[in-house]
């Protein structure tokens, strides 16, 4: 679990995991930094991309020394920042499935370089809040829960999701917002971002830098808040043995 930078991980993430697999879990994460989330968002990237390569290759390492038949299944985590670092980890995609068992990211920054790959290369008509890479078949967005039903393909493993609210600052923030529209404000838009909202050069990038500070303190769903997401993501992501969706929307109740 890769950190945002002082080590907190949100507890809706780690609680919903250990329920699902009735606390069969272990969780491995540190801290890389003490400035609160949003200024390490701002000036702690490089702290951020080595201490997701650091984590993972220690844990990896000794994961990989396990006799075939011990080993536990290896997921990623992170978290907005942690998302970065999580990301830095790998070399792409491939990478991921040929050493995890999946990965749950939720709230990536518009900087991160693997995201921004698999978005840019994005099916023809999916829009850039909910894109559609590949027919899904590794990597799946959501912007709420029944999101990851589609495509209606099949989603082998292992599966690479990504939690992404349309309204997300965190996610949609990027220097380009200055002189450049950004695709999340052309044609169909996500269902909690305004339809009066429109694109002014340097105005919209201080509306979504404004809206940063801001981003947690909204209601689940929301922003940058996923902590009800988090039971669907886990489930999809790991698929726990039994687990059904009525398991689901019963943790969901708990946890959001």
């Amino acid at each position: 679990m890769t950190t945002t930078g002082t080590g907190w991980v949100d507890p809706a993430a780690s609680d919903s995991l250990e329920y699902e697999f009735g606390g069969d879990t272990a969780m491995v994460a540190m801290q890389y930094s003490y400035l609160p989330s949003w200024i390490s968002f701002l000036v702690d990237q490089s702290k951020a991309r080595d201490a997701g390569r650091a984590l993972f290759d220690a844990v990896y390492g000794r994961w990989s020394k396990l006799p075939l038949g011990q080993r536990p299944q290896l997921y990623a985590f992170g978290e907005s920042l942690g998302t970065f670092g999580g990301e830095a980890a790998f070399s792409g995609l491939a990478d991921i499935t040929n050493r995890t068992n999946g990965v749950l990211w939720a709230g990536p920054p518009n900087f991160n370089e693997l995201w921004r790959g698999i978005v840019t290369g994005r099916q023809s008509g999916s829009p850039e809040w909910l894109p559609v890479y590949g027919n899904g078949q590794t990597v799946r967005f959501a912007n709420g829960p029944p999101d990851f039903e589609q495509p209606t393909g099949q989603w082998g493993a292992p599966r690479v999701a990504y939690l992404q609210h349309a309204s997300d600052p965190i996610v949609w923030w990027s220097p380009q917002l200055i002189l450049s529209r950004p695709d999340w404000l052309r044609g169909e838009r996500g269902p909690d971002v305004s339809q009066n909202m429109v694109w002014i050069p340097f105005v919209t990038f201080w509306q979504v830098t404004a809206d940063m500070v801001f981003a947690v303190d909204v209601p689940d769903g929301h922003g940058h808040h996923y902590a009800g997401d988090y039971v669907n993501g886990w489930a999809d992501v790991a698929q726990p043995p039994g687990w059904t969706g009525a398991d689901t929307d019963r943790l969901r109740s708990l946890i959001g």
